[in-house]
């Protein structure tokens, strides 16, 4: 998958001295501190004037780079990243780990994280640099944390210590993919710590320091379409794009009973915009999932698939969710597209549900009054931005459970978006996919995704089909496409007095 990252520049760093950093301890189940002291003076900063000389073209690792198993795995890694080698598997771990001077013996009892900590250690003792990224979360006490996408920024092992004097030098805040030089720790410390800081949100850290707030962006209405169709097949998401447009800055809910196909759906989305759209970020975020959907969901999508699975705590939902909301607006914030494909909001609104202190106030289902209140934050951070960039949201609801309190919180969020997709049961039973209800499916305001020729075949087409049952639509939908490679000569062989004698 083509990212917004580049390569950072392999030409050798001027030293930096720096004094040394303080001991941390962090429980990494609670992320509440035992003791950080003031840490890394400003002599851990490059100054202005080294800032510039580097360049503006230095945006991070590339962050879906495979590791050629043909190749050296020592010429591989010249330049160590730590989430690389978080990445690659224990046989290729050990083979680096011989060539840097790991004995066989010590292996044999070696864990991948001891591996990983014993390879780095070596590396920078034969001088060897290494270079990391993540996810900040910053800290009451001043300092940060740079969380690893490979543990669904959740405090790890290999999190990476962000100093007080760094996070106010380049006005970090949580959620700002930070980017940069790494020292292992020393004696007495837990943690790798940041050296330098080369690049913040993909871009120039300078640029953090002048960006604006998310909150004081201005939302529009989304204005430009976010193209699905990539060939005949999947139809899914070519119904999409002609009776539910999805445009930059979408706010999509996917109304969906049980086993009607939405995680299939949600897939081919993201697919989509990975292939026709690869300045667009995708996070895939799964919510109270089943593991082996994770798993199928990582291997299926090339974009980042972030995911607490059922049997973990709900707080461990809501941190996941708002670390991966926080990274998606700081993006934004750097004027860039980012699309959240949450599976599903009726989930993580029960985790709110039990993690919020209780307000006395209980709605029917058993919802808490004020348990809403941040999964409705969440949804309604997406948004197209005037001053450029934006943040589309579609999430998946659930409806038919048999759980009146799903059905609430169904209720509390329906109006909320600007776009609906509605899947219907009756259709999947039937064994009709993509099981889509075609006249509760639809886009506020298409007039601006759409073009005028679009538009006006697309109103003639609805007004046809109307009369006609749903099994009906969907079964001349699905035979109409196949027959035909895109939407476009769809469109042009849909002849309406004879959709309506069918």
């Amino acid at each position: 998958m083509e990212t917004v990252n580049d390569r950072i520049n392999s030409e050798p760093r001027p030293s930096v001295s720096q004094d040394a950093i303080a001991k941390s301890a962090v429980n990494e189940g609670t992320g509440s501190s035992e003791f950080v002291s003031e840490a890394a003076s400003n002599a851990t900063m490059p100054s202005n004037a080294r800032r510039k000389n580097r360049g503006n073209d230095r945006r991070g690792l590339h962050n879906s780079s495979k590791f050629n198993k043909n190749r050296n795995i020592s010429e591989e890694l010249e330049k160590l990243h730590i989430n690389e080698l978080i990445r690659i598997n224990m046989p290729e771990l050990r083979t680096l780990a011989v060539e840097k001077g790991i004995s066989h013996e010590a292996l044999i009892s070696m864990k991948k994280q001891e591996l990983i900590f014993n390879i780095l250690k070596l590396h920078t003792e034969h001088g060897g640099q290494i270079n990391a990224y993540g996810a900040l979360e910053t800290l009451p006490d001043g300092y940060g944390f740079l969380r690893s996408p490979h543990y669904s920024y959740l405090p790890g092992p290999d999190d990476i210590y962000i100093s007080p004097s760094q996070i106010r030098l380049f006005n970090l805040r949580t959620g700002d993919t930070v980017s940069g030089q790494i020292r292992p720790p020393k004696e007495g410390e837990r943690f790798f710590a940041m050296l330098r800081v080369e690049s913040v949100n993909f871009d120039d850290p300078e640029i953090a320091q002048a960006r604006i707030p998310f909150d004081n962006l201005t939302p529009l209405y989304p204005d430009q379409m976010i193209n699905l169709e990539t060939s005949t097949k999947p139809l899914s998401v070519r119904m999409i794009n002609l009776f539910s447009p999805i445009g930059k800055g979408q706010r999509g809910l996917i109304v969906s009973p049980p086993r009607t196909g939405k995680t299939i759906i949600l897939q081919q989305v993201a697919n989509a915009i990975t292939a026709n759209h690869p300045e667009i970020f995708v996070i895939v975020l799964l919510i109270d999932e089943r593991p082996e959907e994770v798993t199928d969901m990582q291997r299926s999508v090339e974009g980042e698939v972030v995911s607490s699975t059922f049997d973990e705590q709900a707080t461990r939902h809501v941190q996941v969710a708002e670390m991966v909301i926080e990274k998606a607006k700081r993006l934004v914030e750097h004027k860039r597209d980012v699309v959240i494909l949450l599976d599903s909001i009726t989930r993580l609104a029960r985790a709110y549900n039990q993690t919020v202190p209780t307000s006395g106030k209980i709605l029917s289902g058993g919802v808490d009054s004020n348990a809403l209140h941040k999964p409705k934050r969440f949804f309604g951070a997406a948004r197209n931005i005037e001053e450029g960039g934006s943040l589309t949201i579609i999430a998946t609801a659930l409806i038919e459970t048999g759980s009146r309190m799903d059905e609430v919180i169904f209720e509390e969020f329906k109006g909320t978006g600007n776009m609906e997709l509605n899947l219907d049961r009756r259709l999947s039973d039937r064994r009709l996919y993509p099981a889509i209800n075609i006249k509760r499916s639809g886009t506020r305001k298409e007039e601006l995704l759409l073009k005028e020729e679009e538009l006006s075949k697309m109103w003639v087409l609805r007004k046809v089909i109307n009369p006609m049952d749903d099994v009906q639509i969907i079964e001349l939908l699905i035979d109409r496409m196949l027959k035909t490679k895109n939407n476009e000569a769809f469109m042009k062989s849909m002849n309406t007095s004879s959709v309506a004698e069918s």
